[in-house]
């Protein structure tokens, strides 16, 4: 091999690993969101009054969870799409919130 191909591979996966970086740092972000939707919910749900509004917001209490979960998911196969197995990582950063408010 050249020195000039050479250097056009190492750039190339340079580039590759910063990509793998960025996607990954996007799916944690990602996460993040979701989580705090999750906790904005949870704590409009505990502040309501009336059942009504409980009903509601534990609905959507239950859509912004199934979000998170997928988000978590998205997050937990980038991870070992870049080759990081250790999973409780994500577990301690990103504890996963009750199923119900």
């Amino acid at each position: 091999m050249s020195r000039r191909t050479s250097e056009a591979h190492e750039r190339i996966n340079e580039e590759i690993v910063r990509e793998k970086a960025a996607a990954l740092g996007r799916a944690g972000e990602r996460l993040e969101l979701a989580l705090a939707e999750v906790t904005a919910v949870r704590a409009a749900w505990r502040a309501a009054s009336d059942d009504e509004a409980r009903e509601r917001l534990a609905t959507e209490y239950a859509r912004a969870w199934r979000a998170a979960d997928a988000a978590r998911l998205a997050l937990l196969i980038q991870r070992e799409a870049v080759g990081l197995r250790d999973q409780r990582v994500v577990d301690q950063q990103f504890p996963r919130p009750p199923r119900r408010p």
